[in-house]
C-alpha cells in the first residue's frame, strides 16, 4: 500500500459521516475543491469509485462501505499513537539509561533517581556500572543515554561536562589510642597494607597517579571493584585504603574508620557524558538537570 494517503482516507470517512463536500470541507478546514480532489486521488489510487451522489447527499459505493471499517481502525490507532506521544512529551512515560561507576552509583545517584521517580512516576531508569572506558563505549554505541563518570575521559563524538567534585581521603580501621596525622602523604603509605580500587578504571589511575607524583609505586595487597568490600575490609583491621570523602561521610561510619586528608589534596571529578548527536527526550533531559544540579 505504498502512497496510500492518511489524510485521503479521513477525508473520505469525513464525507460519508456528513453526506456531502461541503459539510466535509467545513469540518476538515479545506476548500470544497481540496476535498474533491482527495478523493478524486484515492479513487485512482485504489482504482474504484468510492462515493456516489444520490439527490444532494453523497453516500458511499460497495466498495466504499468496505472501506469505512479499515479506516475507523487506522482512526482509533493514529488516536492512540498521538495519545502514547503525548505521554512521552510530558515525560509521563519513557526510558532513561544511564552507566556510572559503583560508588557513584550507591552514594550520588540514589538522591537523584528519588526525585525523578517523583517528578515522573512512569520513566523507566535503567542503570548499569562499569568503569570509565566500557561506560564510554557503551554511550557511544547508543546503548547507554549518557553517563556519570570519573574525569579524565574524552572521545570526539563525546560531549563531557564536569558536574561535581569529591575529595579522596585515607582511610583505615578506627583506633581511638592512635593519635592520627592531620594528613597523609604519599611516602607515608608506602609500606602500608593497601587496599585499593581495582586496575582498569580511572579511579585507580587518579589514585596511581597521586602516589607516583610522591615517588611511590603502590602495591595494594587487594584490589576490590566494589567500595562496600573494600570499607568491610579496612574496617577488619585488614588494611587501608583511599576513598571518596563522601563514601565514610554517614554517621555509622565516625565509629568504623580514621578518615585523614591527603598531602598534597586529591579530588576526583565526576563529569556527565552524552553523545554530541544524541536528541533528548524530556526524560534524558529531566536525568541531565538532576545530575547538573549538583553543582
Amino acid at each position: 500500500m505504498r502512497g496510500l494517503n492518511l489524510d485521503q482516507l479521513i477525508t473520505f470517512a469525513t464525507v460519508v459521516e456528513h453526506g456531502g463536500f461541503t459539510e466535509a470541507a467545513g469540518r476538515l478546514g479545506l476548500t470544497q475543491p481540496a476535498v474533491s480532489m482527495q478523493i478524486r486521488n484515492l479513487e485512482e489510487r485504489f482504482g474504484v469509485r468510492l462515493v456516489e451522489r444520490v439527490g444532494k447527499r453523497a453516500l458511499p459505493t460497495a466498495a466504499g462501505r468496505d472501506l469505512l471499517p479499515f479506516i475507523r481502525r487506522l482512526r482509533e490507532e493514529v488516536e492512540a499513537a498521538s495519545a502514547a506521544m503525548g505521554r512521552h512529551r510530558a515525560g509521563q512515560v519513557g526510558r532513561v539509561r544511564i552507566g556510572t561507576g559503583a560508588t557513584a552509583c550507591i552514594y550520588r545517584l540514589p538522591p537523584i533517581l528519588t526525585a525523578l521517580r517523583t517528578a515522573h512516576p512512569g520513566l523507566e531508569i535503567i542503570v548499569v556500572t562499569g568503569n570509565t572506558p566500557d561506560i564510554l563505549d557503551a554511550v557511544e554505541g547508543g546503548t547507554l543515554d549518557l553517563a556519570l563518570v570519573t574525569l579524565p575521559a574524552g572521545r570526539p563524538g563525546l560531549s563531557i561536562e564536569a558536574v561535581c567534585d569529591e575529595e579522596l581521603v585515607c582511610v583505615g580501621p578506627r583506633d581511638d589510642g592512635d593519635p592520627l596525622r592531620p594528613a597523609v602523604a604519599p611516602a607515608a603509605l608506602a609500606d602500608e597494607t593497601l587496599i585499593l580500587y581495582e586496575r582498569g578504571g580511572t579511579m585507580r589511575a587518579v589514585i596511581d597517579g597521586w602516589f607516583m607524583a610522591g615517588g611511590i609505586q603502590p602495591r595494594p595487597a587487594m584490589e576490590l571493584g566494589n567500595v562496600e568490600a573494600i570499607k568491610n575490609l579496612v574496617a577488619a583491621g585488614l588494611g587501608r585504603s583511599i576513598l571518596p570523602s563522601v563514601t565514610v561521610a554517614g554517621p555509622q561510619d565516625c565509629d568504623r574508620f580514621a578518615v585523614q586528608a591527603l598531602t598534597p589534596p586529591l579530588i576526583r571529578t565526576l563529569g556527565l557524558v552524552l553523545r554530541r548527536d544524541k536528541v533528548l527526550d524530556v526524560g534524558v533531559r529531566a536525568m541531565v538537570k538532576a545530575i547538573t544540579d549538583m553543582r
